[in-house]
C-alpha cells in the first residue's frame, strides 16, 4: 500500500457508544482460520491440519503453544481483514512457527 493511500477497514470505533454499539461491531468480527501449509521438520502437528479461531479470544483447543505466541501477533490483523505484507487478498497471513525449521501456517479470515 502506498503511503498516500489511506487503510479503510470500515471500523468507526466513534460510533460504539454503549454496549449495545460493542455487542453489534463484535457480531462483524470473522473467525480465522489456521492450517499448516508446509512442514519442514519433526511437529505433533500434520500438513494440512486446521483449526478454528471464532474471535480472537478463543483460541483453538489443541495447537501447540510456541505456535499460538506467534499468532496472537497477528489474529487481530487477520480477523479484522488488514492488508498483508504476503498476499493480495485481505485477512490472508503465512505465519512460520517460532523453530526456524518448523512449520509454515496460512492465517485466513473466515467470512
Amino acid at each position: 500500500m502506498s503511503k498516500d493511500k489511506k487503510l479503510c477497514l470500515n471500523v468507526d470505533f466513534g460510533k460504539l457508544q454503549s454496549h449495545e454499539d460493542y455487542r453489534r461491531f463484535w457480531d462483524t468480527i470473522s473467525r480465522v482460520e489456521i492450517r499448516m501449509i508446509e512442514k519442514n521438520e519433526e511437529c505433533q502437528h500434520n500438513l494440512g491440519d486446521s483449526f478454528l479461531y471464532e474471535n480472537p479470544y478463543r483460541r483453538p483447543a489443541h495447537v501447540c503453544h510456541a505456535l499460538l505466541h506467534v499468532l496472537d501477533l497477528y489474529i487481530w490483523r487477520a480477523a479484522l481483514g488488514f492488508p498483508s505484507w504476503n498476499s493480495e487478498e485481505r485477512g490472508v497471513f503465512v505465519i512460520h512457527c517460532p523453530d526456524r525449521r518448523g512449520t509454515v501456517w496460512e492465517m485466513r479470515r473466515i467470512d
